[in-house]
């Protein structure tokens, strides 16, 4: 990961860009969720609909505080002792536009166990969407190849990178109720 990558990603990302980078267990796409042509931009490629919301990364728990602050005490610290890793977790809304929560009161949230995500968000100062590279129902991309065959038309970047050991998606709980969604 050369920070000339890293630094042409965020760059494009604040342009209202739309790159594909490295996970822990899949490639993901990744845009500003405050910027909704970007947004947009993903739901097209991925065939999605808007009501499915998407999940956010940022680079520490303290990018999240707004929404960690809902919590009870208990549940922040469980929430946080699993970050960085590959859990999302359900977490109260507090700033997150309609088109990134699906129109809930709650978004996707995580800080990712990869060095490289991590970097992107920290270096964009925000948390990014970060949803996986596939089209909706299909198997996500795992590999540069793969992310560059099926989707390097469709993005401004593929920021050079291999995913971690994870398999597949992060897992994602509700961290209300503890419930599993995936």
């Amino acid at each position: 990961m050369a920070s000339s990558d890293v630094d042409q990603a965020v760059n494009l990302l604040r342009q209202g860009g739309v790159i594909a980078h490295a996970t822990e267990g899949v490639w993901g796409l990744a845009c500003d969720p405050w910027n909704e042509k970007a947004v947009n931009r993903i739901l097209l490629a991925k065939k999605r609909s808007i009501d499915l919301g998407f999940i956010v990364i940022g680079s520490e728990p303290a990018a999240f505080q707004d929404e960690l602050d809902d919590l009870a005490p208990e549940v922040q610290q469980r929430v946080v002792a699993s970050w960085p890793g590959h859990i999302t977790w359900i977490l109260p809304s507090k700033r997150f536009p309609d088109w990134v929560t699906g129109k809930r009161a709650t978004v996707g949230a995580r800080v990712p166990g990869h060095k490289q995500a991590r970097t992107l968000t920290r270096l964009f100062g925000n948390p990014i969407i970060s949803t996986s590279a596939n089209v909706s129902g299909s198997e996500p991309a795992v590999t540069m190849e793969e992310v560059c065959r099926k989707f390097g038309h469709l993005v401004d970047f593929v920021v050079p990178g291999k995913i971690g050991s994870a398999v597949g998606p992060s897992r994602i709980l509700d961290a209300r109720n503890e419930d599993t969604i995936r």
